[in-house]
């Protein structure tokens, strides 16, 4: 089984993506190359087109092109098509078709991580931010049975639209970020989703954790740094936290899956890239 692979996007060239997929080729066997594909805007298209004529098994797409590759494409998973973001795709015989791995990928982290949370679909869950893995998480959450999903944003009217993707026995509110923080003890996990404290802006915080249950989760997709300071602030007032590097190993996993229907074993690869993040 051969496979030629890459990563579409920029800039990228520090991207983890080639040495988790190397890892990913190794561990199932699988013959094949995974290549940084650095492209601007303009030069999208004809990337495109370049990777349908050389054969390549399938690719992932990256920020700022997650939507900016649809009109490219030939078909979208019904996922994709909800979130309105492509972060995978697979090449079938000259037939591109998109796929969205962040929702599902961060479902899969979480319950490795937390496996009798996500037997209890009762759960209380916010939301914060209202971005394109806002959208994804809120989505793969609500179609695997979470009901109680709130979401928090500076701008009502973004969280609103994730809002509207809720199925008919799900209920979520639209909160203003200060409303998030006065009611924050009744969440029990907390993801947060925007780049606030993100490097090289690692003093900040999207909300005030002085309300926060002490058997809570606090997640938080940012991995750069790994130890964000809403993690460190929630680890010290005594609650569970999730990093984001193992939701970027799991949405990978499951791109994986799709190129080749296998699944690679994650094994103790969340420890390496978190202590190769952690330098």
């Amino acid at each position: 089984m051969e496979g030629k692979l890459g990563l579409v996007g920029y800039p990228i060239k520090h991207s983890l993506s080639p040495w988790i997929h190397q890892r990913f080729l190794e561990n199932t066997e699988t013959i094949g190359t995974y290549s940084i594909l650095e492209v601007l805007e303009n030069e999208l298209e004809q990337m495109v087109q370049t990777i349908r004529k050389n054969s390549y098994k399938g690719f992932n797409v990256t920020l700022p092109y997650k939507q900016k590759i649809i009109p490219f494409l030939d078909e979208l998973d019904p996922h994709a098509k909800e979130v309105g973001a492509v972060n995978t795709v697979l090449n079938r015989n000259g037939k591109l078709i998109g796929y969205n791995t962040d929702g599902i990928g961060y479902l899969r982290s979480l319950t490795n991580h937390y496996p009798a949370f996500v037997e209890d679909r009762q759960k209380n869950v916010l939301l914060l931010g209202a971005g394109g893995a806002a959208r994804a998480i809120y989505y793969a959450l609500n179609q695997s049975g979470f009901q109680f999903i709130d979401i928090a944003n500076r701008t009502i009217e973004k969280a609103q639209s994730i809002a509207d993707l809720k199925t008919p026995v799900s209920k979520t509110s639209v909160l203003t970020l200060s409303e998030a923080e006065k009611n924050l003890d009744k969440y029990d996990l907390i993801i947060q989703t925007t780049n606030v404290g993100m490097k090289p802006n690692e003093d900040e915080v999207p909300i005030r954790l002085e309300k926060l249950q002490e058997n809570a989760i606090v997640s938080d997709i940012i991995y750069q740094p790994i130890w964000t300071k809403l993690l460190k602030e929630a680890k010290s007032r005594g609650a569970s936290v999730h990093h984001g590097h193992s939701m970027l190993l799991y949405q990978a996993q499951y791109a994986f899956e799709i190129w080749f229907g296998r699944l690679p074993i994650i094994t103790n690869m969340d420890i390496q890239l978190k202590q190769l993040l952690e330098g």
